[in-house]
């Protein structure tokens, strides 16, 4: 019976496949990004493979221990200041509501592009600082990792696959040059709008105006934000032939964090994979105090609340006025929010620190999301069929709130005059119009009916550049085309001139002919 048992296990075990876990170096990008590219971490810990994160010390949401990755911390700074930015929001949040001239908007926004440049220059002193540390460089080489996974809004991970020569995997929504689809597929922009236009994909002639003179202001942002950090840095490193943007195109696959259940219909790239709602998942069940207050709601259901993780606390009016449209209401209202509690608030409204946003979402008592248009936010929205009410602020949330008010699927109010009436009228249509849980249901079905579910497609893709160190037969070489190459005006030109030449030969030739034939008959005449 013993050995019977042994034959077993050996058969067992020479019939089950055999995982080779891998090695993983990841660049983060720290804040919100951090939470979605944390997924990814745990999930590849979760397959066996060893997962080192690089982090600098001055952190905001990475932290040196965890059980899932060994971190490499770097005495440098990021650049990431929560409490600068969350000032910066609260400035802005206080400019809008009290109608600012145009001017101090424009010194604001102003202000905004500083940051992001002094944010650059940050990521690069300490990703040049590590080129320059040749023991750190030899460990990293050493260290025989099979690929780098890293998010390129910010250049560092990017820049440190190259330098090392690893295959780049890059969970992606945005470039150090913007949205990440305009750095590597066609991108006409006369039908696709460009992030912050609020527009789709049918523009009239006036939107497609808008959305051109758009363009030039990106390109106008890139020659003064990213350029002057990314051109003589990769000059330096990698040779004054190379474009920065040529070392993101060469990226291996790009896991590209939206669908085209929230993207509009445009062309793609065989490399980039669609992993939509990849951090979503089934609820779990609420603390018992929290499944109480939610039960205690009756038919009446739940309005969840929260504002992402830069703004835990409005101005004191919007909170008063907020507080005071939910005290209205028959719901019961779970709303994230540390400022100083509202003297308006009703006993229906439980204020919390922290939510379990994705485990009330999917609660089935529910009804409506107040948010302000993160990306993950949306997509958990989405993936649980609950409809929106939009506070958008700023960076890509008012263009994210868009696309969800164009599907159908979101009311949206504008923070500089939001007031205690439109913000319950906009809570009243959204909870009683059943138009918008219908379409976000449909929106969820949309989502959810796939092959493989995004994050298993993340993982196939990750450990397929493993077993094949890269993919470069699904990545366009067009990126080392100039302009002209790339929109064959070279070609145009050419065919251009021979045309020139053959009416210039034939023109000549006639009025030679023409002239001999004159001639003669000249000639004869006489």
């Amino acid at each position: 019976m013993y050995r019977l048992t042994l034959v077993v296990l050996a058969v067992l075990l020479c019939s089950s496949p055999l995982v080779n876990g891998g090695k993983v170096l990841v660049f983060p990008v720290d804040g919100s990004h951090w939470v979605n590219m944390k997924v990814l971490i745990e999930e590849l810990h979760s397959r066996g493979h060893e997962i080192t994160v690089v982090r600098p010390s001055d952190s905001w949401y990475i932290k040196p221990d965890s059980p899932h990755y060994q971190s490499i911390t770097l005495n440098s700074s990021a650049g990431f200041d929560a409490k600068h930015f969350g000032s910066f929001i609260s400035a802005m949040l206080n400019m809008r509501r009290e109608g600012a001239s145009f001017w101090s908007r424009i010194s604001l926004e102003y202000e905004l592009v500083v940051q992001f440049y002094e944010m650059h220059k940050k990521v690069l002193q300490m990703v040049g600082e590590m080129f320059e540390n040749t023991k750190l460089m030899q460990n990293l080489h050493d260290a025989k990792y099979d690929l780098v996974l890293t998010d390129p809004a910010i250049g560092g991970g990017v820049l440190l696959g190259h330098r090392l020569g690893l295959p780049l995997v890059l969970n992606v929504r945005w470039t150090v040059e913007g949205e990440g689809h305009q750095a590597i597929a066609p991108s006409p922009i006369s039908y696709i709008p460009i992030p912050g236009t609020e527009l789709t994909d049918k523009m009239t002639f006036p939107q497609r105006l808008k959305n051109f003179l758009y363009y030039f202001f990106t390109c106008f942002q890139i020659w003064y934000v990213t350029e002057p950090n990314y051109k003589p840095f990769v000059h330096r490193y990698f040779g004054k032939d190379v474009h920065y943007m040529e070392l993101f195109q060469a990226a291996d696959i790009w896991l590209m964090r939206n669908d085209f259940t929230f993207e509009f219909p445009r062309p793609t790239m065989p490399n980039i994979i669609y992993m939509s709602g990849f951090q979503c998942k089934p609820s779990k069940p609420l603390s018992k105090e929290l499944e109480d207050f939610v039960q205690s709601s009756g038919e009446h259901g739940v309005i969840v609340m929260t504002l992402g993780t830069l703004v835990a606390k409005l101005p004191e009016d919007i909170a008063e006025d907020i507080a005071a449209a939910f005290a209205q209401l028959p719901q019961k209202v779970i709303w994230r929010h540390e400022g100083k509690r509202p003297s308006t608030l009703g006993n229906n409204t439980l204020l919390l620190d922290w939510l379990p946003q994705n485990d009330l979402l999917g609660h089935p008592k529910t009804r409506v999301f107040v948010a302000h248009g993160g990306t993950n936010g949306i997509q958990e929205a989405i993936y649980h069929g609950v409809p929106l009410v939009g506070l958008p602020l700023m960076f890509d949330q008012p263009d994210n709130f868009f696309r969800m008010k164009a599907r159908g699927v979101a009311k949206v109010l504008d923070i500089a005059t939001v007031n205690k009436d439109n913000f319950l009228e906009a809570l009243k249509e959204v909870l009683y119009e059943p138009t918008y849980r219908e379409k976000m249901k449909a929106l969820s079905n949309l989502q959810r009916d796939q092959p493989i579910k995004p994050l298993d497609h993340a993982m196939f893709w990750i450990e397929f550049v493993m077993r094949h160190k890269g993919a470069p037969h699904l990545r366009t070489d067009s990126y080392k085309m100039s302009k002209i190459q790339y929109y064959s005006i070279d070609v145009v030109a050419f065919l251009l001139a021979v045309i020139l030449l053959v009416l210039t030969v034939f023109i000549t030739a006639a009025k030679f002919l023409w002239r001999r034939v004159f001639s003669r008959s000249k000639v004869k005449k006489e």
